[in-house]
């Protein structure tokens, strides 16, 4: 899993020279990004180039449209199909067989110019691809530094005590700050 944004560009952005925090800002870095993937449903950068990510899909009604997970889709890879649990699986052709809609990361099964239903049964197709971007994009970087700034400062817990002050978080249901969610549901796919 990479990491949505280095050490070095977190230190950029928020005009940070000393080395002083520096292992608890990777580990927190760490941490956020993993945390932004969850929330996201997407690994963003982890299946650009190198690693191809493989979906199987259970199909348990007559359908000829699947949704794949990671988006933006670059590149669909294979295309399997198989008949019964177990069974090998056959490969379709991506120019023939299946139509992919890049604005919304849907995999079409068509024979013929028409649309035809996928197998169904659990696990029933396999799908290799490449997705996500090559870096973090600018919009989203910013927002995962908001983020790990966030949690450096604690600002994420219910109650924090500055200078012998208590400030109290009235919120009952912590979430990301507004500015940092704005974001992220950009990127959120489910």
């Amino acid at each position: 899993m990479a990491n949505l944004i280095t050490l070095t560009e977190y230190k950029e952005l928020e005009g940070i020279s000393n080395t002083q925090h520096d292992a608890r800002t990777e580990v927190i870095i760490s941490s956020v990004s993993q945390l932004i993937k969850t929330y996201c449903g997407n690994s963003i950068i982890d299946h650009y180039s190198g690693s191809n990510k493989v979906e199987t899909i259970s199909v348990n009604y007559g359908t000829n449209a699947i949704q794949l997970t990671e988006s933006p889709i670059v590149t669909i890879v294979t295309v399997q199909e198989r008949t019964e649990i177990g069974g090998t699986y056959t490969t379709l052709s991506n120019t023939d067989d299946v139509e992919l809609d890049a604005a919304t990361d849907t995999l079409y099964r068509v024979s013929g110019g028409h649309y035809q239903n996928w197998k169904q049964g659990i696990n029933s197709v396999k799908v290799t691809y490449a997705a996500g971007y090559n870096s973090t994009p600018a919009d989203l970087l910013l927002a995962v530094a908001d983020t790990v700034t966030y949690y450096l400062k604690g600002e994420h817990k219910e109650r924090k005590t500055i200078k012998g002050a208590t400030i109290q978080n009235a919120r009952s249901d912590i979430s990301f700050p507004d500015h940092i969610k704005r974001v992220l549901d950009l990127y959120r796919t489910h």
